[in-house]
């Protein structure tokens, strides 16, 4: 196979060995990679090899870089807290929070594999199976950034940890009635933020309340979301059908703000408390702001939306997100099912006699 930029090419009688072809400070190297494995793994290792390379590690093992995990972390928050979003830096800081329990006060190269595995467990052991996965992850996160920045050199030791496994949770979405009880209980402008929020399926916290009336145009009865605010990074316009749109015409005669959702004049920038005060007045149970997206999606799988359209609507990366999204409620298959009762068959007669049956042998 051709050598691409990253040297990587494959060798072997069944071409499935990646070999590293290219010359580091004057010097070329021509070294097997690893075997079945794919290009993308094949870089990595690439990278591990090239840092030992550049630091002379073999034979040199004390020359190799190491810092503490007190600075590593403090390193890759500044670089999550401009590179991330606000919520996925929190998301971060609680994790690291929670590994420093377990991590302060050694060096990089004393955390290993082993002593990661055990901070699963404890985690596992106090019934946080699943933040413990994500903790893993921020730390495996946390590596790659230090050896990338060359702060560390070697092998990442959670690469060898497994995660648990995560069993796939039932969405909840609203059905019509829960929705009426529910937005009957708020106040505006947040009734129609969560009108919004169900029939246009917009993020509540990063898409929702940033949004600008210059935003919405009720007069061709669209609604933009800014590519910045949008979770995938690229900009999408939803129509508005027609109970958006008269929430938003209401809404738009009592405000004097430039964002829609405002107090004060003030966007809003958390609405949590409210909301959950408003499910516990409508005696709603398991009720999140992201439900109202899977309210959306469902709605329009079971209305006969293909879920490509599903998937522009929404904004979604992939379509196996959409997938997540797809179910059906329980009254919709019964639905479905009854379409083909025998009574509504036209290939039984409705003077069938159970004496007409020939046996079959």
């Amino acid at each position: 196979m051709a050598r691409r930029g990253d040297g990587l090419y494959l060798r072997g009688k069944d071409k499935n060995i990646w070999w590293w072809d290219c010359t580091v400070h004057g010097h070329r190297y021509q070294l097997p990679i690893g075997k079945g494995i794919s290009r993308t793994v094949a870089r990595e290792l690439v990278a591990i090899k090239r840092a030992a390379i550049l630091k002379g590690e073999a034979g040199i093992d004390h020359k190799r870089k190491d810092c503490s995990f007190e600075k590593a972390k403090e390193a890759f928050l500044k670089h999550t807290k401009t590179d991330k979003r606000p919520r996925t830096f929190r998301t971060y800081q609680e994790c690291l929070t929670r590994l420093s329990e377990s991590f302060q006060g050694k060096s990089l190269r004393g955390i290993t594999t082993w002593l990661v595995e055990k901070h699963k467990q404890s985690r596992a052991q106090a019934g946080a199976r699943v933040r413990a996965n994500r903790e893993i992850a921020v730390l495996k996160n946390l590596f790659n950034f230090t050896i990338r920045l060359g702060l560390y050199h070697g092998a990442n030791p959670v690469t060898g940890v497994k995660l648990f496994r995560e069993e796939k949770r039932k969405f909840r979405y609203l059905e019509p009635e829960e929705e009426y009880r529910f937005v009957h209980e708020l106040k505006e402008p947040l009734r129609t933020l969560i009108i919004v929020g169900i029939h246009c399926g917009v993020r509540i916290q990063s898409e929702g309340l940033t949004l600008q009336w210059e935003n919405i145009d009720l007069e061709q009865r669209l609604l933009s979301v800014e590519a910045a605010f949008a979770k995938n990074g690229e900009h999408r316009v939803i129509p508005l059908n027609t109970t958006a749109h008269q929430a938003l015409v209401n809404l738009q005669q009592t405000t004097a703000s430039e964002f829609v959702f405002a107090r004060n004049n003030k966007p809003y920038r958390h609405i949590r408390k409210s909301f959950d005060r408003a499910c516990a007045r409508a005696q709603l149970h398991g009720v999140t702001p992201h439900v109202l997206r899977h309210t959306f999606a469902s709605r329009l799988v079971m209305s006969g939306v293909d879920l490509r359209t599903v998937q522009e609507l929404g904004g979604w990366k992939d379509l196996g997100m959409v997938m997540r999204y797809s179910h059906l409620s329980p009254s919709h298959k019964a639905d479905a099912v009854q379409r083909i009762a025998v009574e509504n068959s036209p290939t039984i007669s409705p003077t069938f006699k159970k004496d007409t049956l020939v046996e079959c042998v």
